[in-house]
């Protein structure tokens, strides 16, 4: 197919590509028609199902529209809460276009032949795709060329005579198809170099909301591809900056005031360069500093109020009042934020604003202006004050009233005037000096204003002062014993008191310290009161102050008494450990409190890995007397980390411990402890087993800790030694095959580390191991105890080295060779066994031979014993019985054995009850017996043959089923009844046999 125009010089090299601006790579069109292009895109903002993609047809890319804005224009995108985020839709709809295909030119110069037109679309359910080359599908199963990934087309191999032309793509699912716009493959030839050229750029100012995100996108076409590079003039670009789609666009997110400048893009290649500036203003709505606040005045006073906010650009104030401007007059001032009213009225009244604006917005601050007028008024009229006698006294006068009136003092009609007693304080308050019998009576102030006046009476009584006495005023006592404080007040026979007790300043609360603390109210007279306080159970901490305060009308005295507590001493200072050696440890330490008993004596006690808990330790001197504060931990061990803590005593007991010392460990020593319980023997042949218990490591006094293991043949002079390293052996070997078994040795294991070698143990015997048994045991003998077990015995070889620790038995039948015997094992060193699970009738071959951990000794000479008969396998037949009560008459045919079978030598009845593990056995020689049903119940019986062969075969099981306390005759029978003669009546038993269930 050809093409309706000629291939042209392509511009094929664009830096900074936005998607935007690849559209003017693909032809050689004005700037202006690349515009048109961009406006007839109808692609949405890119989303979070839409993404920017690049497409390379050789050296061209191709454009995405899918990554911009609406406008056609804009190279700027303020991304703020206003971006576009599309929710999942679940409701089900036909598909809708997300990317359309758009115009492709294809270098003929390109190295890769293939194209890629882009096509994507949502709908629910998901839809497919198709594709049209000018009106005719396009098929991918005739033509390899074609392939599609989801709704990408993708052509391998492109040819401009073969697939020059218009392509649409197709969208279909259950609720529709969709057709999208044409999209035009073209061919096309490369241009030379040349240099680089800003096509588009952001505008030359940029106005910004503060924190939003701002993109400043330059891009430029050129060949070589140009290099972009930013700055800020007089500045530094924020580091918050990132650099977008190959540095082409600056985004700053966040902007701030101070982010505002002339930022300034650049693009270079080796032909040349160019830049382009612009200016980023970053504007804040106003954002108040200092607002006003509700105010209250009397009339007259002056107003002062000022608000005050930050903006860019800078506010501009304007007031109102009750919603109106309010303007500057006689009496009010307004400068910018500030506003003065002088001498408020009551018409100056009302709710203010202070609106702080630019041009971006305004922002308010609200408050409301009270002025108050009244008359005066007293809350409280007449006020009764009771003074003490020679104390100072204050008559109060506040009424209210706006504005503030003039307030004057008069006794007895005359108008007080001040003196060296009398004075009238500023507040207006009468203060009287050193009061007394005279002062009392009636004084009266008087308050006016424009509005009004009034007056309030004070009537003042002056009293004896109060007198309190607490006691004792100072007591000692011991931890656990009680005492009683009594608090009693002298006071004016008109007026009553009342109580309060303290402990160290603060309320005691009887409700939370009951157990302790007791409130008794003991005396009230006109004249004297009375209280107690109970301190029970008293412990340390309640040694202090205690306090009785007491109050009436006139005046409130308070008395203290001290409480000494006695009680075991306190813990002792931090304890310090010095001059450390190998078995002592130099403490000291400082006094505790000896809470008011002396200090008798220190106990020291230390803490280990090995020892339970703290305990006591030796000292010197001992004792160590309370007066000391310092003293020698001994008897220590060495190479044992130890912590240390001090414990006082006095008379009344021991207190607690101080906080433990910082650990430390004793100095290494020489061991001076031997192994325990050394012992030994068995092994292996020509072995000497040694072995002992290992020295715990608080006692290995250090490190390099070992073990000597010293041994001699008995009557024999000189020792072998030998070292064993490891701490936690507990066993030597030593092996010599020169000495013959049991050879006695003299033993003894010492110990040793890095200081040297310690003690030996004492010396013990050991013999070494003993060989395998050397003889074969004697008087064997075996003799047939059924037709399936032979008994043998034997006695054990002479005593010697090598016995047996177990025998071991092999037997096998007379036709068969030895060599497919069986064998058994006694557990320990016993001298017979029974053999079990042979053949009847048969002859067996039986030998014994001794064994220990060496090895096995030689065997006895065969003897024979013949297993006997087999039982007879005939089970007894034709059970019958009778029954009377709980007994049951039993009888059964005999049974014969047959030639190869043991005769029989009697009978064996089995009664069990069911649920019951017991059986009751019972033993004939007559084919009949008498059983004896000991409770109701059900019962199962069974018979077998008994013969020198062992048990036969079982009878035929019966069941009788009866019940407690019955007493009746009754008979059945499981195969044959007797005659009808002997039958009587059934009552509550039933026979059944077991062949019938």
């Amino acid at each position: 197919m050809g093409s309706p125009w000629k291939p042209f010089l392509l511009l094929s090299v664009i830096s900074g590509l936005s998607d935007f601006a690849r559209a003017v790579a693909g032809r050689p069109v004005s700037y202006a028609a690349v515009l048109r292009m961009r406006q007839d895109s109808s692609s949405p903002v890119l989303n979070s199902r839409s993404r920017p993609r690049q497409q390379h047809s050789g050296g061209l890319v191709t454009p995405d529209w899918s990554a911009f804005s609406s406008h056609p224009l804009s190279a700027l995108s303020l991304l703020g809460s206003q971006e576009d985020h599309r929710s999942e839709e679940t409701e089900e709809f036909g598909p809708v276009f997300i990317h359309e295909p758009d115009d492709v030119i294809f270098s003929l110069n390109s190295d890769e032949k293939k194209v890629m037109l882009h096509c994507e679309a949502r709908g629910n359910p998901p839809p497919t795709y198709s594709w049209y080359v000018n009106g005719t599908e396009v098929d991918s199963k005739t033509d390899y060329r074609y392939s599609f990934i989801d709704g990408d087309l993708i052509i391998e191999n492109a040819s401009e005579t073969i697939d020059y032309g218009r392509y649409q793509c197709q969208a279909e699912n259950s609720y529709g198809t969709i057709l999208s716009r044409d999209a035009l493959l073209q061919f096309a030839c490369v241009m030379g170099e040349y240099e680089p050229k800003i096509e588009v750029h952001f505008p030359t100012s940029v106005l910004a909301a503060k924190g939003v995100t701002v993109r400043l996108e330059c891009f430029a076409l050129g060949n070589p591809v140009p290099t972009i590079t930013w700055r800020k003039i007089n500045g530094n670009i924020p580091k918050k900056a990132r650099l977008r789609k190959s540095q082409a666009v600056l985004e700053i997110p966040n902007i701030q005031l101070e982010d505002s400048g002339t930022y300034e893009c650049k693009a270079e290649n080796p032909r040349g360069g160019t830049a382009f500036k612009g200016h980023l203003q970053v504007y804040t709505l106003p954002q108040w500093v200092r607002m006003i606040n509700d105010t209250q005045m009397d009339s007259g006073e002056k107003l002062q109020w000022e608000c005050k906010a930050i903006g860019r650009p800078r506010p501009n104030y304007r007031w109102l009042r009750n919603g109106l401007p309010l303007n500057a007059k006689d009496h009010v001032e307004i400068v910018n934020g500030e506003l003065t009213i002088h001498k408020v009225q009551q018409a100056d009244s009302g709710m203010y604003q202070c609106v702080a604006e630019n041009k971006y917005g305004a922002v308010y601050s609200n408050a409301e202006l009270k002025i108050l007028a009244s008359p005066p008024l007293f809350v409280t009229n007449p006020v009764r004050v009771i003074a003490t006698l020679g104390k100072d006294v204050s008559l109060e006068c506040k009424p209210r009233a706006s504005p503030k009136p003039r307030i004057t003092w008069r006794r007895a009609d005359r108008k007080l005037q001040p003196n060296k007693r009398i004075t009238l304080l500023r507040n207006n308050t009468l203060k009287i000096v050193n009061s007394s019998r005279a002062d009392e009576g009636n004084y009266v102030c008087r308050a006016e204003n424009q509005l009004g006046s009034a007056e309030m009476t004070a009537i003042l009584w002056v009293k004896e002062a109060m007198r309190v006495v607490l006691s004792p005023s100072r007591v000692e006592v011991t931890v656990g014993e009680s005492v009683v404080l009594s608090c009693k007040a002298t006071h004016d026979t008109s007026l009553d008191v009342a109580f309060q007790w303290f402990f160290n300043q603060k309320p005691i609360d009887f409700q939370q310290d009951g157990s302790h603390f007791e409130y008794i109210q003991t005396v009230r007279s006109r004249q004297v009161s009375t209280v107690d306080l109970m301190i029970r159970s008293i412990l340390l901490k309640h040694a202090g102050k205690y306090g009785c305060r007491a109050q009436t009308s006139a005046d409130t005295v308070l008395t203290e008494a001290e409480l000494l507590v006695r009680g075991p001493p306190g813990p002792p200072g931090v304890v310090i450990v010095e001059e450390i050696t190998d078995t002592t440890a130099t403490l000291s330490w400082t006094r505790g409190l000896d809470n008011h008993s002396p200090i008798s004596t220190y106990n020291l006690q230390a803490r280990s890995p090995f020892s339970l808990g703290w305990q006591t330790v030796k000292t010197d001197p001992d004792p160590v007397t309370g007066d000391m504060e310092s003293a020698m931990a001994v008897e220590l061990n060495p190479w044992v980390e130890y912590e240390f803590r001090v414990v006082a005593s006095n008379a009344i007991g021991t207190g607690d411990p101080s906080t433990p010392s910082r650990k430390v460990r004793t100095k290494e020593a020489v061991p001076a402890i031997a192994p325990s319980n050394v012992s030994g023997g068995n092994g292996r042949r020509h072995e000497l087993v040694i072995s002992w218990e290992p020295v715990s490591e608080e006692f290995q006094n250090g490190e390099g800790f070992g073990y000597i293991v010293a041994f001699r043949a008995n009557g024999t002079r000189g020792w072998k030694e030998k070292m064993v390293t490891s701490a936690d052996a507990t066993m030597y070997k030593y092996r010599d095959e020169t000495f013959p078994p049991l050879t006695p040795f003299e033993v003894k294991v010492g110990v040793y580390n890095n200081k040297g070698d310690g003690p030996f143990s004492k010396v013990v015997i050991i013999h070494s191991a003993e060989g395998e048994p050397r003889e074969a045991p004697s008087d064997v003998k075996a003799y047939s105890i059924s037709s399936s077990e032979i008994r043998v015995s034997w006695k054990p070889p002479n005593p010697g080295p090598g016995r047996p620790r177990a025998y071991e038995v092999s037997y096998w039948k007379e036709s068969e060779q030895e060599e497919s015997g069986k064998k058994q094992q006694t557990v320990k060193n016993e001298t017979s066994m029974v053999l079990t699970g042979l053949e009847g009738n048969n002859i067996y071959l039986i030998t014994v031979k001794g064994f220990n951990n060496i090895g096995q000794g030689p065997d006895s000479a065969p003897i024979t014993a013949k297993t006997r008969k087999s039982p007879p396998a005939q089970p007894p037949n034709n059970l019958m019985w009778i029954q009377e009560g709980n007994n049951i008459s039993l009888s059964w045919d005999p049974v014969k054995a047959k030639e190869n079978e043991s005769d029989v030598i009697g009978y064996m009845v089995l009664l069990k009850q069911e649920g019951r593990g017991h059986i009751q056995v019972t033993r004939t020689i007559n084919p009949s017996t008498m059983l004896s049903l000991p409770e109701g119940g059900t019962y199962t019986i069974d018979v077998r043959a008994l013969s020198e062969g062992g048990e036969g075969a079982f009878s035929s099981q019966v069941r009788v089923v009866t019940s407690s306390g019955v007493r009746a005759k009754s008979n059945q029978c499981s195969v044959h009844c007797p005659p009808r003669s002997l039958i009587w009546t059934a009552l509550l038993l039933v026979l059944v046999p077991s062949a019938s269930w």
